[in-house]
């Protein structure tokens, strides 16, 4: 899979009413092993609850976190409020998200694999947009995902000669069974990775609060090791 220019990737509403922009913040591949078959989903970046084209009072008063990701069938609105509600992740038809979507995924013309901690290093140090791709399977279910993101926090040290990715949100698939649509199984996390062949992820999840734990609310609450086969790529402009 070549990694997307990310800096570069958009998607558009068909509209009548509302074409809406949105940036590419992650893309996901789920393959079914048994078919050679894949579907694609394109994690949008968030923006917040609005009156969209009002004359005044342009944000929600009730206002919340609204995210979108976008599949070949299906696709997923996630609407994070303050507390956990019933409405957190909508799955529907993509045809429905704005009368459907143009995508504009533009695929990196010049692409280096980091393969070392050393290669990894040195690209960070020239400020090379770097892209991570972390490919998780689960050998009963026979599917696997390949998860690409942009690398927004990377960590390094000199010294020692380590690295480590931080990054997120990005759309993370259960694999351990295979649900009735692809969308049902995806949920919001971040991953992060110092080694080729693990990665730990954090998901948001109903998380309970205050001194009872009465109150849910949704966080980056659940975390997770999977193996998996990380890769990183410069993209050269």
């Amino acid at each position: 899979m070549v990694p997307l220019d990310y800096g570069r990737s958009f998607l558009i509403g068909n509209g009548p009413g509302n074409e809406v922009r949105f940036w590419v913040e992650s893309r996901t591949r789920i393959i079914d092993e048994e078919t050679s078959e894949h579907k694609d989903y394109i994690q949008a970046g968030s923006c917040k609850s609005e009156n969209t084209f009002a004359e005044k009072n342009l944000f929600h008063q009730d206002n919340y976190d609204f995210l979108p990701i976008f599949g070949p069938d299906d696709g997923i609105i996630f609407r994070r409020k303050a507390h956990l509600t019933a409405e957190y992740k909508s799955c529907l038809p993509v045809k429905e998200m704005w009368n459907g979507q143009k995508y504009h995924l533009i695929e990196g013309q010049k692409t280096e694999e980091l393969t070392s901690n050393q290669t990894i290093r040195e690209a960070t140090y020239r400020f090379d947009p770097i892209v991570s791709q972390t490919e998780i399977w689960n050998q009963e279910t026979k599917l696997r995902a390949i998860i690409e993101c942009p690398v927004k926090t990377l960590n390094t040290n000199q010294e020692s000669n380590f690295y480590q990715i931080d990054t997120g949100p990005i759309a993370l698939p259960d694999l351990s069974k295979r649900y009735p649509r692809y969308v049902d199984s995806i949920q919001l996390a971040f991953v992060a990775f110092n080694v080729p062949d693990f990665a730990d992820f954090v998901i948001e999840s109903s998380t309970p609060v205050g001194e009872d734990k009465t109150t849910q609310v949704l966080h980056y609450s659940k975390l997770l090791t999977l193996p998996s086969e990380n890769r990183l790529y410069a993209i050269s402009v």
